[in-house]
């Protein structure tokens, strides 16, 4: 009976398995393990407290055994990881990458076939990943799911959007889990056949919070040749799992040997503050291979563009419809007197840029096709080099010059993405000739070819063809309507700025964006890398511009918008509003004018999501400090100390909404203060519903 016993438990430990491990602070203990059947496990604690219950790992494959179990376990390697590095730009100069790396490699006995699992424990989250080495017996291979699992510990809030294949521009909602409900927000426009399955799934990054106040963010980080992650919602038990994207098959990748799939990130913090200045998703990612990065420069830009949304000016040339571009003769159209993108108009826009200090600007409307580009799932809508006949590009490239302003190119693809790779080479070409330094894509509209979806697979690797494109051109890529940001700009850092979200434009024509919506965006939308969410409207009311829009409005104050430029990191910062509303308030408009968009340091002081960012960053390139602060509907008042300054004294000045300030009711009614302060100072800041508050600290001596 003795020999027996022993030899069932040699059985048990060879088919069960339980190991623990841990961050560097301790902080963190990750447990995996198998069961009897060879599935995989995982669990995460914090401080103590379990914050990932048990869940399952594996992959499912179309017409072959799914690596979901029969797994045993060859080995497991752990080292330690601590390097520091430099990103090309970012919200600091320095940033640390320590974690424990624990590699786990999994053998299938049926199948012969290999899979590792990679995880790496930091101090504020894990990431975790799927490797597949080189093997005979797995060559080849397509997934039709992933099934990666978050079990929560219960009904906490969440941040959501609704999952869709195609588009982020949504505004969030904000339940508890067992209250999520995506089928009842997605948007069925009648011109985009979505195929989006019947199931209850959101978008990444989700931020939840539980109610004893441990903040949850989950994304993924490095997405290459693999589509978007999504997360179905299993309600009643609590349980998050990965859906992927799919292609006009329903298939979800198409995968070869060796092969590693994005990692999945959780980050956690006791401290909402903590959540933000993580930097998991950048430390997931691989270093550029970019040798020089000398032609990578941040950048400050105004452009043709706000004018076209409110409806003062038109992208479109001539009021045509049924357009085909190889078969007009546009020099003979009647113009429709509104066209925006003109050569006098791009001057007066490099004139107010040259004067105010500005790096650059976009024009939007220069290229033929915009007649008849929308909706209709068309095959050749732009060519991307001829011009209106309106639009000098060679005048408008030699005036630019002249004056010392950049040029940002616009190639609205209109999503025949098939039609913009075939005219990459001569599009690229024509940027290059006439000094454009950056490009800003577009994808409105389903893509060409037709059943691929913006977030699939093979979507993601366009984005990045047209990266390496860019390379080649030492080009900086602002790409919008594309998939969500991963990190991917440590990688390549000519992906300057991406929209993939809700963006301000929506305020020009709809009902807008909500007083909270800049508040979840930080710590959702933003965890992945910069957003080009276009800052600095200072007419907030539209009615301004017509009688048709009296009911549109952007949902903050004027003080707010300045704010937006400190907490809404980007790279590439537009002041989306009109020169002449900018010279209605000159002094509002200087703190554009001053704020970088390249920082050393960044301290986020106070967080909350859904209520309150207020943020601090030091100028890389001086050694002033700029704080922003915004609120939701609520008013607010913070105490700041500025304990964070460096030694000396400084000029505070304070941009802040008046007293009588109101989103709705008193939106561009706004104060500037100054007042001299040190280390040891307080600034004690007032909120207005909807408002914010924009700082400028100034190095005296």
């Amino acid at each position: 009976m003795k020999k027996f016993f022993i030899i069932f438990l040699i059985m048990m430990i060879e088919i069960s398995f339980s190991q623990e491990f841990t961050s560097p602070s301790k902080n963190f203990k990750l447990t995996i393990s198998t069961n009897q059947n060879g599935e995989f496990f995982y669990k995460l604690s914090f401080k103590g407290k379990e914050i990932i219950k048990e869940s399952k790992l594996g992959i499912q494959l179309v017409r072959e055994t799914n690596l979901m179990d029969g797994f045993e376990i060859k080995k497991i390697e752990e080292k330690e990881i601590f390097e520091k590095w430099s990103p090309v730009w970012g919200e600091v100069d320095t940033i640390i990458n320590h974690c424990n790396s624990v590699v786990v490699y999994l053998h299938q006995k049926s199948t012969n076939r290999y899979m590792n699992i990679h995880f790496r424990i930091f101090d504020d989250g894990l990431g975790f990943r799927y490797e597949f080495p080189k093997q005979d017996n797995l060559k080849y291979f397509i997934v039709a799911e992933e099934h990666s699992e978050f079990a929560m510990t219960g009904n906490h809030t969440c941040f959501w959007l609704p999952g869709d294949y195609d588009s982020q521009e949504y505004t969030y909602t904000t339940s508890r889990f067992s209250e999520i409900d995506a089928l009842k927000g997605r948007n069925f426009d009648e011109i985009i056949t979505r195929s989006i399955p019947g199931e209850n799934f959101v978008q990444t990054p989700l931020m939840i919070k539980t109610d004893d106040k441990i903040y949850i963010n989950i994304h993924e980080a490095a997405l290459i040749d693999y589509p978007a992650m999504y997360l179905k919602v299993d309600k009643q038990n609590y349980i998050l799992k990965t859906h992927l994207c799919p292609d006009a098959y329903g298939n979800k990748a198409y995968l070869q040997t060796p092969f590693n799939t994005p990692w999945r990130t959780l980050i956690i913090s006791d401290k909402a503050e903590k959540i933000l200045e993580s930097k998991i998703i950048l430390n997931l990612n691989e270093p550029t291979k970019f040798e020089d990065v000398s032609w990578i420069k941040p950048m400050k830009y105004i452009g043709i563009w706000w004018s076209l949304h409110v409806g003062k000016e038109s992208w479109n040339y001539a009021d045509i419809d049924n357009v085909r571009i190889d078969q007009v003769d546009w020099k003979s159209l009647k113009a429709n007197g509104r066209h925006g993108a003109t050569t006098d108009n791009a001057k007066r826009y490099i004139d107010f840029a040259a004067k105010h200090g500005f790096d650059a600007i976009l024009i939007e409307g220069w290229n033929i096709g915009w007649e008849d580009w929308f909706g209709h799932w068309k095959e050749n809508v732009f060519d991307f080099v001829t011009p209106y006949p309106d639009f000098d590009v060679e005048e408008v490239s030699r005036y630019a010059k002249e004056k010392g302003i950049k040029l940002i190119m616009h190639h609205e693809t209109s999503s025949s993405v098939t039609n913009y790779e075939r005219r990459m080479n001569e599009a690229f070409d024509f940027v290059k000739k006439y000094n454009y330094s950056a490009i800003k894509t577009g994808y409105v509209g389903p893509i060409i070819p037709r059943g691929e979806h913006h977030d699939g697979q093979w979507m993601v690797n366009h984005y990045i063809r047209v990266l390496e494109k860019a390379k080649e051109y030492k080009v900086c890529i602002n790409s919008h309507e594309s998939v969500r940001l991963t990190g991917l700009h440590r990688t390549y850092p000519n992906w300057i700025a991406a929209e993939a979200a809700r963006g301000n434009e929506f305020n020009a024509w709809s009902e807008g964006n909500p007083p909270e919506h800049e508040t979840i965006l930080i710590f959702t939308r933003l965890i992945g890398g910069p957003m080009d969410y276009t800052p600095g409207i200072f007419q907030i009311k539209m009615g301004y511009y017509s009688k048709e829009r009296e009911k549109f409005q952007v949902h903050t104050t004027l003080a707010k918008q300045l704010a937006l430029y400190v907490v809404l990191y980007s790279p590439l910062q537009m002041a989306a509003d009109l020169p002449e509303n900018y010279e209605r308030f000159p002094d509002a408009f200087q703190f554009i004018k001053d704020v970088p968009v390249d920082w050393k340091d960044t301290k986020v002081l106070f967080a909350e999501p859904g209520d309150y960012i207020v943020t601090a960053r030091k100028d890389k390139n001086s050694d002033n400090w700029f704080i922003g602060a915004i609120t939701d509907e609520n008013k607010r008042e913070f105490n700041i100390k500025l304990d964070f300054l460096d030694k000396g004294n400084y000029e505070a000045i304070i941009y802040r909404d008046s007293d009588d300030a109101h989103y709705e009711k008193n939106p561009m009614s706004y104060k500037i203060e100054t007042k001299k302060v040190d280390r040891k100072s307080f600034l004690k800041i007032k909120l207005a519903e909807g408002g914010g508050a924009a700082i400028m600290l100034k190095k005296i001596n």
